[in-house]
């Protein structure tokens, strides 16, 4: 089945905006969700979702330094992806994600895209990001889009790769 363009839009969107926020708890919740289920045979824990959930505001993807963009398949909230600036010249990537029900649709290449133009807009030359093994479907889109695998630029534990792109 072929995918109608026309039915994605991509823009800004207020990190602590209410949309923002749902797309959060979903995408937290899938991550950590794999994660335990991965390492240690169980879903999270619904306390330390929160505690996860509550200690990422997402403010680093706010103005000037940063950018939170919402992804709408037929105007409904579909998923997200932010950009926040590291130094002059590099931006990173944070916060890729579209709903379950939405994949393959063509939203997570259409994000990405957006987040790079933010990150150029922002003065940034090379979009760096992070993640894990578990996250295949991650992993195969960002080399897919031109993204290479680095050497480790931080010390997150739950970072088991890193990717760069140089933007032109």
């Amino acid at each position: 089945m072929r995918t109608q363009p026309s039915l994605w839009t991509v823009a800004p969107e207020p990190y602590d905006s209410p949309v923002a926020a749902a797309l959060w708890r979903a995408y937290y919740t899938e991550v950590s969700d794999r994660w335990y289920l991965l390492h240690e045979g169980h879903s999270t824990e619904p306390a330390e979702l929160e505690r996860g959930i509550a200690a990422e505001s997402g403010d680093r993807l706010a103005p000037p330094e940063g950018q939170l963009l919402v992804a709408r398949y037929a105007d409904e909230p579909a998923g997200t992806a932010g950009v926040r600036r590291v130094d002059a010249a590099t931006a990173e990537l944070k916060r890729v994600f579209v709903r379950k029900e939405l994949r393959g649709k063509g939203g997570a290449a259409l994000l990405v895209a957006a987040a790079e133009d933010a990150a150029r807009a922002l003065g940034a030359t090379v979009l760096r990001l992070e993640t894990r093994t578990d996250l295949t479907e991650a992993r195969a889109l960002y080399a897919r889009l031109g993204y290479e695998e680095t050497e480790p630029f931080n010390d997150d534990i739950y970072a088991e790769h890193w990717f760069v792109k140089k933007l032109t």
